[in-house]
């Protein structure tokens, strides 16, 4: 059963985020909070507290509850968010557009005794 959590609008630009997105995508939870941890990135923190958040929606809602080692992530998307939009003085009077990017983040968590399954359900 697949279980998600989201994170809308977070001021951080897309490019950076998916920087770590694609470092903890498909790895099992456990593994993907050590790297998150200890990673020096700001990225991570927010990324963190989503999976946690994801993880905690997995464990309410699911009927089976929460398995050590058996759930990981299945796919994690950053999308671009609202862009707003400042100027900065230039030389000779002109002005330079700053643009402050952010971002949209989603998680999708599965068991990997599921995905398994419908693999060999797929075979026959």
């Amino acid at each position: 059963m697949e279980t998600s959590a989201s994170l809308r609008n977070y001021p951080t630009s897309p490019r950076k985020m998916r920087l770590l997105a694609d470092v903890i995508r498909g790895k099992k939870v456990e593994d993907a909070l050590k790297v998150l941890k200890f990673s020096k990135q700001h990225a991570s923190r927010p990324l963190q507290a989503l999976l946690m958040s994801a993880i905690a929606n997995r464990q309410n809602n699911s009927e089976a509850g929460f398995e050590e080692g058996s759930v990981f992530i299945k796919r994690i998307t950053v999308d671009s968010g609202r862009m707003i939009k400042r100027f900065r003085p230039a030389p000779h009077g002109r002005a330079h557009r700053i643009r402050k990017r952010s971002n949209h983040i989603t998680i999708v968590l599965d068991a990997i005794h599921s995905v398994s399954a419908g693999i060999n359900q797929s075979e026959n």
